[in-house]
């Protein structure tokens, strides 16, 4: 199984997505902070990050730029309850290969995340 790094500003969106993951043997770590996040990923490996776009301090995009340059073979779904064409072509030019809408259903989760790793 993978090691997927979960980074959301709503607590009980990490939580949920971890429950999900973690159910289906993934090894997760969740959190709310991009600093947070950052730091997990220059110390950990990270099979998976999925990640909101609208976070506190950064922009989900500009948290995947930044775990691009530390690792840049992780894989990335990135999610948001705000699309925009423009964020997507973003995600995706940076190298996000899923781009997912809140609320993302369980199925619809695990269908997305085992297409990814499959990659």
């Amino acid at each position: 199984m993978a090691n997927i790094l979960v980074l959301d500003d709503v607590y009980d969106s990490v939580q949920m997505v971890k429950k999900i993951l973690e159910r289906k043997g993934h090894v997760v770590f969740g959190c709310t902070d991009e600093d947070e996040a950052i730091a997990y990923v220059s110390t950990n490996p990270v099979d998976l990050a999925i990640l909101d776009i609208k976070l506190r301090k950064l922009t989900g995009v500009e948290v995947l730029e930044e775990l691009r340059r530390l690792r840049p073979s992780v894989k990335v779904i990135m999610l948001t309850g705000y699309p925009t064409l423009e964020t997507a072509r973003e995600a995706v030019r940076l190298g996000a290969l899923e781009y997912c809408v809140k609320p993302i259903e369980k199925v619809e989760l695990e269908q997305k995340v085992e297409s990814v790793l499959a990659l």
